[in-house]
């Protein structure tokens, strides 16, 4: 490795399930075959880190969380010939992929049947330094700034919080007609200056029968993890109209007589791989998107 590396370095982790962030110091470990050294510029923080502390999807301990990572590439695995020290370089959910599986041969590598996940099943970016899987690495642009960008590798690939401003906004500047949904009046001013071109405030009126005098949705993008209003968006929905669920609802009823009839659909999204990364932060640097 480079001189100018250091032998330590700090990094926060869950040692046990369900306990605090730690700050510790700790060897810095050689990159190895097919990985990437990364020195973090910005991590940005996710509800899903979550799922670390409790061992929701079965990391183990001690883990380093985080997977919406932005550095520079400090040192390479052997072997390596597209990244060279000193990349800006990115790291997303989607930590790698074994590229043999079903899902990966269409192209779904995010879905891997035997995938990682940065800062879920291996260290992601609360740390200075970071391992990133070469063929999970994100090329980030030098020009954007990495604390504004990080999140982008998350909310940006899936989707008004977090995912729903920019949501919002992609919708926009695809052309849409773009209706933002909350639960109080407190979200228009912002909602609007980012593109929503209705505002329906749900504890004032009824979203089925506001979204049904609008024509229904085609579609309607869920993210928040409130079960209940599942069915309800699903009645708001246009003929053909597609409900895409983004948030972890846990279990629902769904009466499927309200899909049949017409022809409305649930689908759902994990993700996506490292050029979906690339694609995101490429279009919302291009248009001007508020991250």
């Amino acid at each position: 490795m480079a001189s100018s590396i250091p032998s330590t370095y700090k990094q926060a982790v869950f040692k046990e399930q369900g306990a605090s962030l730690t700050l510790e110091e700790v060897t810095l470990n050689v990159p190895k075959r097919d990985e990437i050294l990364v020195k973090v510029e910005a991590c940005g923080v996710c509800h899903s880190d979550h799922f670390a502390q409790t061992n929701l999807m079965g990391g183990g301990f001690p883990l380093v969380p985080g997977h919406e990572i932005i550095g520079r590439v400090a040192a390479v695995g052997e072997g390596e010939t597209v990244w060279k020290e000193g990349d800006r370089i990115g790291g997303a959910w989607h930590g790698g992929h074994d590229g043999t599986c079903g899902a990966c041969k269409k192209g779904f590598f995010q879905m891997c049947d035997n995938g990682q996940v940065n800062g879920i099943s291996r260290n992601g970016g609360y740390a200075e330094y970071c391992l990133i899987r070469r063929e999970a690495a994100v090329h980030i642009p030098d020009h954007v700034n990495a604390a504004k960008y990080a999140p982008m590798l998350c909310a940006g690939v899936t989707g008004l919080g977090g995912l729903g401003h920019l949501a919002l906004q992609y919708a926009n500047k695809f052309g849409y007609r773009v209706v933002a949904l909350s639960r109080d009046s407190t979200k228009e001013e912002f909602a609007r200056k980012l593109g929503a071109h209705e505002y329906i405030d749900t504890s004032k009126e009824d979203p089925v029968a506001a979204l049904q005098r609008l024509g229904g949705a085609s579609l309607i993008v869920s993210t928040a993890p409130v079960p209940e209003i599942i069915n309800p968006l699903i009645q708001g929905l246009g003929v053909m109209g597609k409900l895409l669920i983004l948030s972890i609802v846990g279990g629902i009823e769904v009466n499927t007589g309200m899909l049949v009839g017409k022809g409305k659909s649930i689908w759902s999204w994990p993700s996506g791989h490292a050029t979906d990364s690339e694609d995101a932060i490429a279009f919302a640097d291009l248009h001007g998107i508020v991250v």
